[in-house]
């Protein structure tokens, strides 16, 4: 097994995070080229989110711009992501707020950092109300069970749906 001294952990290569699968979340149908660019930058926003998350929430701008350049990702997806991180960094109090009310018997520092990140950042998207409801749940579900694991999924997509409900979204 290897740590981060290694010098095979850091010169491995590196793989795409989240290659569009077919299948369950496609049904058959073929992906976008833009339902795509919005994965890949749901995935993107969810990185910066959790690097801030373990260093400093109130620098996730800054540390977005950090993640962003050292990934080197596609304009049209660091302009999908820098806008759901400028949501979470402009309403992040009120959206963790409003996620806490709905977190029975949950606060928000209990919860593990991508279960945090992945609920702040479909949090973030729904107060933007430019993606349907059912998309961003799917989404946020896929992101906590790939970077996350299968409980994961199933608590965001708990919670999502309690909060989507008290929005009167769903």
């Amino acid at each position: 097994m290897s740590n981060l001294r290694d010098e095979a952990f850091w010169d491995a290569p590196m793989q795409e995070p989240l290659a569009p699968k077919q299948g369950r979340r496609t049904r058959g149908r073929k992906v976008t080229r833009e339902e795509r660019m919005e994965t890949r930058g749901r995935a993107r926003a969810l990185q910066a989110l959790y690097a801030a998350d373990l260093r400093d929430l109130t620098q996730v701008k800054r540390i977005a711009t950090t993640v962003f350049d050292d990934l080197a990702i596609d304009p049209a997806e660091r302009l999908f992501a820098s806008r759901l991180i400028a949501t979470v960094a402009d309403r992040g109090a009120v959206l963790d707020a409003a996620l806490v009310e709905v977190t029975a018997n949950w606060r928000l520092e209990r919860l593990g950092a991508i279960e945090r990140s992945v609920l702040r950042l479909a949090a973030a998207e729904l107060a933007r109300e430019e993606t349907p409801v059912k998309v961003v749940l799917q989404e946020a579900v896929h992101l906590a069970e790939r970077y996350g694991t299968e409980r994961s999924a199933r608590f965001v997509n708990g919670v999502l749906d309690a909060y989507a409900r008290r929005l009167g979204r769903l």
